[in-house]
């Protein structure tokens, strides 16, 4: 099968692509990639193109990566699969150490709930803490202990709601099983993690099959829910997920976030103050902070997890998309052992967490992972993204006199340009006109794969990518932006 055109119409005789309307494929064509090196795609006809969203935001260290191609070929002439009921494996059991090793190095929380209860400024007094032994580091239970394999970020999320849930319910509390969730947010697409969304365009039609949910204000700065000046405020879009506290706290499991970047909504940064006050508030009220790392996690907005910019600890993480550097599916959920414990009784009284999918902890993803966190260690990958994401940050000023450009967002190795019909106004073009689609088609045939969310043209590349490739990259969106529009 080495005639482009034929691959193409077989794709698109069998193959329903995702988030795709498969009627537009009467006018264009899937493009049908051949191979990549690392931060360069080549599709079948020979065209070369920058990747500038690391393959849907997972290839971190680039394609074929010859120490992460080494460790998938070890691992294959070992074991290629096993469950892991009943038994286990050297590389979940190591890359379960090394994650665990990981979150708890830098991060510690500002103000744990033992310490407001001593303040009398826990709403709930009668309710579990979530740091229990007054300070004590190495055996505080508001640290991250465990580890829940599975197989993809929509299931991690999956994962962690059914956690939450049981946890209160074996906790005594059975009351505590709603969430809330913010607007503009996405979490998968499994029904559970879009129960928690808040993105119309992928979640609407499924409502009726969907829990309910409170859903507080986004915190998006460019436009803010509060009215507030962007860079000027005091965080006041917290106020409506602490409104819903006031009023149903007894009812609320957790609250589920996307740290510091709500992506598929738009790319949307906040500042890392809201996630304190936020911690503060889970505290306060007694509800559990459920982290979505998913897009964020390893690396992504300059240090190794989002949440180590507010300086604070979850009660659950979930993770994915880089734990294997795109390699393979591969996810965990992470949690504390205060959360463990409840699940932890004998057989008979029916506390153990049913809940697992046919590959979790495969092994060949799992060595891919170690590998991974190694290389992380060792190459100091996150000290040697510092340039990169100083270059990134002053490329994304070429946008900055285009017309059409409302606002410029960037934080680690992402940045996005939000494309607006008034600028005055914030008037943003309409879904049908399809604006993005349009920049996406000219950028491919400039060489260049940024596929936009709506109006947003982002960037996410692999961190093997160039200071001058990064300025290749953003020419080539600054070019098609002016081409379009």
């Amino acid at each position: 099968m080495n005639n482009y055109e034929d691959l193409v119409k077989k794709d698109l005789k069998y193959i329903w692509h995702p988030f795709t309307q498969m009627k537009d494929y009467e006018t264009d064509e899937p493009v049908i990639i051949d191979r990549g090196k690392g931060v360069y795609l080549w599709d079948k006809k020979g065209n070369k193109y920058i990747d500038g969203i690391s393959s849907w935001w997972v290839n971190t260290l680039g394609h074929s990566h010859p120490r992460l191609n080494e460790a998938l070929r070890k691992q294959s002439e070992k074991i290629e699969h096993v469950l892991l009921a009943g038994f286990s494996h050297e590389p979940a059991i190591e890359l379960a150490e090394r994650l665990v090793n990981l979150v708890n190095k830098n991060c510690h929380s500002e103000l744990a709930d033992y310490e407001l209860r001593l303040q009398g400024e826990l709403c709930f007094p009668e309710m579990p803490l979530r740091a229990s032994n007054q300070g004590d580091s190495e055996s505080n239970s508001s640290k991250i202990t465990k580890v829940f394999y599975s197989d993809n970020g929509s299931t991690a999320v999956e994962v962690a709601l059914k956690m939450a849930y049981q946890y209160w319910l074996q906790s005594g509390f059975p009351k505590k099983n709603k969430f809330i969730s913010l607007k503009n947010s996405y979490h998968g697409d499994t029904l559970g993690a879009v129960s928690v969304g808040g993105v119309d365009v992928y979640h609407k039609i499924y409502k009726p099959l969907l829990f309910e949910v409170f859903q507080a204000d986004s915190p998006y700065c460019y436009r803010c829910p509060a009215n507030c000046e962007q860079n000027s405020c005091h965080i006041e879009c917290l106020n409506s997920v602490e409104k819903i506290l006031e009023k149903y706290a007894e009812e609320i499991a957790g609250i589920i976030i996307e740290p510091l970047v709500q992506a598929a909504g738009g790319m949307i940064i906040y500042p890392a103050e809201y996630l304190v006050k936020l911690r503060k508030l889970c505290d306060k009220y007694n509800i559990l902070l459920i982290d979505d790392e998913v897009a964020m996690g390893f690396g992504r907005t300059g240090k190794m997890f989002a949440y180590e910019h507010a300086n604070i600890v979850p009660d659950l993480i979930c993770l994915a998309k880089g734990i294997t550097a795109g390699y393979l599916p591969l996810s965990v959920t992470m949690t504390t052992d205060k959360i463990y414990q409840a699940f932890y009784d004998d057989y008979d009284r029916m506390k153990t967490f049913f809940h697992g999918h046919s590959f979790t902890g495969n092994p060949l993803a799992a060595a891919v992972a170690v590998e991974n966190l190694k290389i992380f260690e060792e190459e100091k990958i996150i000290e040697s993204l510092q340039p990169k994401i100083k270059k990134l940050k002053s490329s994304l000023e070429k946008f900055r006199n285009i017309d059409c450009i409302g606002d410029i967002r960037h934080i680690g190795m992402i940045g996005a340009v939000e494309i607006v019909k008034n600028k005055a106004t914030k008037e943003p073009y309409a879904f049908e006109e399809r604006i993005g689609l349009k920049i996406y088609k000219e950028a491919l045939k400039r060489g260049a794969i940024i596929r936009p969310l709506g109006s947003v043209i982002y960037f996410m590349p692999p961190y093997v990518i160039t200071e001058e490739e990064i300025d290749n990259l953003t020419d080539i969106a600054v070019q098609s932006i002016k081409s379009v529009l």
